[in-house]
């Protein structure tokens, strides 16, 4: 049975004066973020939680935010990091379906507390940073200072640690439970597979509600390296917070990275500290690769692959393999081999392994396989099934058990008998210059059934047609995998808060009024 709090304690008795994190001017060691964490704990207990009791969590990312994600776990309680790019209506459907008995907010978030409903309000409401401290509301520094620490609470094992929701790219979110045993597998799992060590200092720029830079808070901690925050995530902003805090590591998802090597005078940036990012929650367009990888030729780019569902990793790509030359060529497109606690297995869709080389549905078993959806046992039944966890990945393993993705099984087009991955053809068009972002996905067609259609944003600045996408798809893919029709997009791609472009808002007006839609 593993702990939460045992990560915590481990750093502190390792690295008690070790600086554990940092923001702004504010810089602590892990013998004070121990106390704190311990005191607030102690705290939440004194306001009514109750052990298995949920404690929501809307803020940007900071280092008061990652004192609430442990506090939570110290106290016996779940925490439920509240997707930031939510609408008021979509929040509200989190903390009526969780109902948790603490609400924790930032000031960037107080206004969304005036569109909630009454009764939805927690009857305790936590501000992480106001000041003043809005009326009704306890503070958080003053609930560390007025609590006495408390011994950790005996939660651990398959007790609930978190609920966090997904991101809505197939439909209406669920709460994906995760017990303490689900997230300490994962640390572990993190912190092998990544490369992670004592010396690690992630920047935390990436959104900390969701588990692709979640996960690092568990893993550092539990080799008691150091943490930094910005509150979200900018390119200039990651640059200089890189130089400042002497940022080691960081998590970014492939926009993020793309957004980062497009910035103009990279060489007014110290980035000299920085050895590794690791990227997941989509897949990087070969073309995106090369300029990133051109752009910061001393950084190790990692491609990490994994779902909420599981905790959340499941593969890493070595690091050697992320080259474009030399004798470990050819598996950049892959997302690398399972880690150590997990087993992967190709399955067909009555369950069954497939050969080797086969395409079919990436399956998943290890103690990181989530507890189940919240409030939702129809649905746990659907994707946990004899003790794996159907991921809903299209995808193969080869010979050495790499693992490619094709495509999400929703997103595979079929157009006349004909199986389209909408990956191949994302990858195809992001080769061309003067694209900045692309979704593949299919749209109705009488005759076909569906046909495939490419939503393309150009780089600013910079013309494109769809006429000269389609034209260039012809000279790197089959015809039949060619777009059929090219939207040109003046705006950028509606995402969601992991950075996943979402389909199901670009598929809405094509399949509006169609007896069959695509999820």
């Amino acid at each position: 049975m593993y702990r939460i709090a045992q990560l915590l304690d481990r750093a502190r008795q390792q690295r008690p004066g070790h600086v554990a994190t940092r923001m702004d001017d504010r810089v602590r060691t892990w013998a004070q973020v121990h106390e704190r964490i311990a005191r607030l704990a102690a705290a939440y207990r004194a306001l009514g939680a109750a052990p298995g009791d949920r404690v929501a969590l809307l803020g940007l990312n900071s280092d008061r935010y990652f004192e609430t994600i442990f506090a939570t776990a110290w106290a016996g309680t779940a925490v439920v990091p509240v997707n930031t790019r939510l609408a008021a209506p979509e929040i509200a459907y989190i903390l009526e379906d969780c109902r948790p008995a603490i609400l924790v907010v930032d000031t960037a978030f107080q206004a969304v507390l005036a569109d909630l409903p009454a009764a939805l309000r927690p009857a305790v409401t936590i501000s992480l940073d106001a000041a003043p401290v809005p009326d009704g509301q306890a503070d958080h520094e003053a609930l560390i200072a007025g609590h006495a620490p408390m011994p950790a609470a005996p939660a651990g094992g398959s007790d609930l640690a978190g609920i966090y929701y997904t991101g809505g790219t197939t439909g209406r979110s669920k709460g994906v439970m995760l017990s303490h045993d689900n997230l300490v597998t994962n640390a572990f799992n993190t912190v092998d597979g990544m490369r992670f060590d004592r010396d690690t200092n992630v920047l935390h720029a990436a959104p900390m509600f969701h588990l692709a830079d979640g996960m690092n808070s568990y893993a550092v901690t539990a080799l008691g390296g150091s943490h930094c925050f910005i509150p979200r995530f900018t390119p200039e902003g990651a640059l200089e917070a890189i130089g400042r805090y002497g940022a080691s590591h960081a998590a970014m998802v492939p926009t993020m990275l793309n957004m980062l090597s497009r910035v103009e005078g990279l060489e007014r940036f110290d980035t000299s500290t920085l050895r590794q990012i690791n990227f997941g929650a989509a897949p990087m367009q070969e073309a995106v690769f090369r300029r990133v990888q051109a752009k910061f030729p001393h950084v190790r780019l990692l491609h990490g692959y994994g779902m909420t569902e599981t905790a959340p990793l499941l593969t890493v790509l070595p690091a050697e393999y992320n080259t474009l030359d030399g004798p470990l060529a050819g598996r950049l497109s892959s997302c690398g081999l399972a880690v150590l606690g997990v087993e992967l297995r190709i399955v067909d869709a009555e369950g069954q392994e497939v050969p080797t080389g086969t395409v079919g549905e990436i399956a998943a078993r290890g103690p990181n396989v989530m507890l189940g959806y919240w409030n939702r046992p129809e649905e746990t039944a659907a994707v946990l099934r004899d003790g794996w966890m159907h991921t809903g990945d299209g995808g193969y393993m080869d010979e050495e058990g790499f693992v490619f993705i094709v495509d999400r099984i929703k997103d595979m087009v079929v157009s006349g008998g004909e199986n389209v991955y909408s990956a191949e053809v994302e990858n195809a068009i992001a080769l061309m210059d003067a694209v900045a972002e692309v979704a593949v996905f299919g749209i109705p067609h009488p005759e076909w059934g569906e046909a495939v259609h490419a939503t393309v944003v150009p780089v600013a600045g910079q013309a494109l047609t769809a006429e000269a996408v389609i034209a260039h798809c012809r000279t790197e893919i089959a015809g039949y995998k060619c777009p059929r029709s090219v939207e040109i997009r003046g705006e950028p791609m509606p995402v969601s808060g992991a950075g996943k472009i979402l389909k199901t808002e670009l598929r809405k007006p094509y399949w509006r009024g169609e007896t069959r839609g695509v999820a």
